[in-house]
């Protein structure tokens, strides 16, 4: 994931977190499907206890049990008041439990339980109104909350909506509506609070997706280009070895058959190469690598001149060095036609350099022979990359300088 992707998903995730410790009315953070599961149920603890924060938000249902205490309906109402009061409360932590679990709601499809629960929650608020009156008002905010977290975007809008129209038609058009309007200013200032903090956790769930997406795009552009290196350089030398074995099969045929026997492993090395960069396991030693260049340079009866150890480099440094010096031989031996390559290893820096005819123009810039992917493997181990001719007044010659 890139670094954008990721401080842009952090970001999001700590306002929604921002958002809501700042007071948000009851279960506007604690609802179900308010955050998916991260991992495993017995190994995740919000997935494990975060149902106790919807318990914690329930003390605002303090008000209807009062009311119902106080209530002067009919004895029937009341035990109906009190039947709906618990299986409210009951299928609310349940739906906010099975909603942390993978039933939906913040852009994931609600389950079929989640609508019931839903529906069923309307039911036992519109059946407390006989007995609780206008208290009733309390379980609104409940189930706007379970709406926006729990449910669609568009069940978000509806329920908000449908909520502040009927607290304010209670406030303002029944007798003594007017004791209830802190209930409408709780119900307007969650609306605005559930809307804002679901869009941050949305927006942090989508810019966490895009950074997968990006993350998955980079890996397999890194094996495209850990492929090609490879069989780029394979083939070359593959090509070099049959072309010498075709002239050497009359005139020197033992020669010939060593050279038969060093294409067929070269052939094995690279089919197990490739499985392993594709399962991302690869990794050539800088040690390995120098020895393979001279055995393939000197195929082509090029001679390979070493300054320096490898032990100059750090370990990281010697990763990226041994690529690059990958692909520097390769595009030597197609392009170059040169007698001698040197290669210079110091802290800190790798060259590569022969004598060959040089850089066609404009090969300097990213446009083939492997100098883009150089290039990109110089960059993301935060190294410096300079590809020009050798020798600069005669303008002959590939030097190849990487430097950290």
């Amino acid at each position: 994931m890139t670094q954008h992707s990721k401080r842009a998903s952090s970001e999001a995730s700590e306002e929604a977190r921002r958002f809501a410790a700042l007071g948000a009315p009851p279960a506007a953070w604690a609802t179900p499907g308010a955050r998916p599961p991260r991992g495993p149920v017995g190994k995740d603890p919000w997935a494990r206890f975060g149902w106790l924060m919807a318990v914690i938000w329930l003390v605002f249902l303090v008000y209807p049990v009062i009311a119902l205490l106080r209530s002067e309906a009919p004895l029937a109402w009341i035990v109906v008041g009190w039947i709906a009061l618990v299986t409210f409360v009951v299928l609310y932590v349940t739906g906010f439990i099975h909603g942390m679990r993978g039933g939906g709601g913040l852009g994931r499809p609600p389950s079929t339980r989640q609508w019931v629960t839903f529906a069923i929650l309307i039911v036992c608020a519109l059946v407390s109104v006989p007995a609780e009156g206008g208290s009733a008002l309390s379980f609104l905010p409940f189930v706007m909350s379970f709406a926006s977290y729990g449910l669609t975007r568009v069940w978000h809008w509806i329920t908000t909506i449908a909520a502040m129209t009927v607290a304010a038609l209670c406030v303002f058009l029944l007798p003594g509506g007017l004791s209830y309007l802190s209930v409408l200013a709780i119900i307007g200032l969650l609306g605005v609070v559930n809307t804002v903090t679901t869009w941050l956790i949305i927006r942090s769930a989508e810019a966490e997706q895009l950074g997968l997406e990006l993350a998955t795009s980079e890996g397999r552009e890194a094996v495209a280009r850990d492929v090609h290196d490879l069989i780029g350089h394979s083939l070359t030398v593959v090509g070099l070895k049959a072309q010498l074995v075709r002239r050497l099969m009359d005139s020197d045929p033992e020669r010939a058959k060593a050279e038969l026997a060093d294409i067929e492993r070269l052939t094995a090395e690279a089919i197990a190469g490739v499985r392993s960069s594709v399962a991302g396991a690869r990794a050539t030693t800088l040690v390995e690598q120098l020895a393979s260049s001279r055995d393939s340079l000197r195929a082509a009866e090029i001679d390979l001149r070493v300054d320096g150890e490898p032990a100059a480099l750090s370990p990281v440094q010697a990763i990226t060095a041994s690529w690059i010096l990958r692909e520097a031989t390769t595009n030597v031996l197609r392009h170059s036609e040169a007698r001698t390559v040197r290669v210079l290893l110091a802290p800190g820096r790798l060259v590569v350099e022969d004598d060959g005819i040089g850089m066609k123009d404009g090969a300097s810039d990213d446009s083939g022979n492997g100098i883009r992917g150089m290039r990109e493997r110089a960059a993301e181990a935060g190294a410096g990359f300079v590809i020009a001719a050798a020798r600069e007044a005669e303008g002959s010659g590939t030097r190849v300088e990487v430097t950290w």
